[in-house]
């Protein structure tokens, strides 16, 4: 998913953001993950077809997808429900 990413964000021109693979998030129950900084935010469940919504409306447009957010209160916990 990170060169997908790569891809996306270099096509649109967007210099930057550097999308970049990382260790465990310890989110693995709730699917692909991926992180948002310097926001904190989480998205799980994350599919190819996932990026361009990111990219447009929280990199771009500074709106998180709410649909594929990671609620704080289950963010490394063990009562983690599945996203969907």
């Amino acid at each position: 998913m990170q060169h997908l990413f790569k891809v996306k964000l270099a096509q649109r021109g967007i210099e930057l953001v550097r999308a970049n693979k990382s260790g465990c998030l310890d989110q693995c129950e709730l699917g692909p993950t991926v992180a948002v900084y310097p926001e904190g935010i989480f998205y799980g469940g994350v599919r190819p077809q996932d990026v361009d919504e990111i990219i447009e409306s929280h990199i771009v447009n500074g709106r998180p997808v709410e649909r594929l957010r990671i609620p704080d209160e289950i963010l490394n916990t063990t009562h983690k429900k599945s996203v969907s």
